[in-house]
């Protein structure tokens, strides 16, 4: 706590001044231009990552990056996406996903969350994820390969979940939101975006014609899709 405070300290000493500018006009409003959604993990920093200022991101952190489906769950995640939407008027949401995720790896290991009520119960809204890793990657058996594959399909399946709100809905059939499933190897630096296009994750720091390593196909019976290797 003692680190914290002197944070706090150091911000107001030597941070704020050189920026009070910026955060005066930031007490007049926000315009982010972007929901990004994340894991609570504390090794993902979504500012740095993206090198944004105060004011630039609207921020949805929660264990393993979920958006529940619409009505599912009264909780914030709903109302952070329809205040950002419908209020803010954000132009893209983005879901991130990570290497090493705790909430991933749970979802694979239901042992590692006994006697953690609360966790189970919310992994319960991932079970999209668990069934598609079960009925589509039976054969995949190395478990650093498996949790890289359930993190892909994870991050994918909370874009559809996406679509089940109506503020999303009604966005995208105006062509007002775009959708980006992104994840992000911490121990590298290296951030992967879905195309869709070609089915796969690739590399945002790759050329776009570089065809990105295939771990194993997907068919999850709304899409086929391939992914990239991003857990060496």
């Amino acid at each position: 706590m003692h680190r914290l405070v002197h944070g706090v300290h150091r911000f107001q000493k030597r941070v704020f001044p050189s920026q009070q500018a910026l955060f005066e006009k930031l007490a007049e409003g926000q315009s982010p231009s972007a929901l990004f959604i994340t894991c609570a993990d504390s090794r993902i920093n979504p500012s740095a990552l993206t090198q944004t200022e105060p004011g630039e991101l609207f921020i949805l952190r929660n264990a393993g990056a979920m958006v529940p489906p619409y009505g599912a769950v009264q909780g914030g995640e709903a109302a952070t996406v329809e205040y950002a939407i419908s209020v803010l008027k954000v132009q893209d949401i983005i879901v991130c996903g990570h290497s090493h995720c705790g909430a991933v790896s749970a979802l694979l290991n239901p042992a590692a969350a006994e006697g953690l009520t609360a966790v189970k119960q919310w992994l319960t809204h991932a079970e999209s994820t668990r069934r598609i890793l079960a009925e589509n990657y039976a054969d995949l058996t190395d478990p650093e390969q498996r949790l890289n594959v359930a993190i892909q399909e994870h991050t994918l399946v909370q874009l559809e979940n996406l679509q089940t709100h109506p503020s999303v809905l009604a966005a995208l059939s105006r062509d007002a939101l775009r959708l980006h499933a992104w994840v992000y190897k911490f121990e590298t630096g290296e951030v992967f975006a879905f195309d869709p296009e070609h089915g796969r994750f690739q590399s945002m720091g790759q050329p776009s014609e570089k065809k990105s390593t295939r771990v194993s196909p997907s068919d999850s019976g709304i899409r086929k899709r391939h992914h990239a290797a991003i857990i060496a």
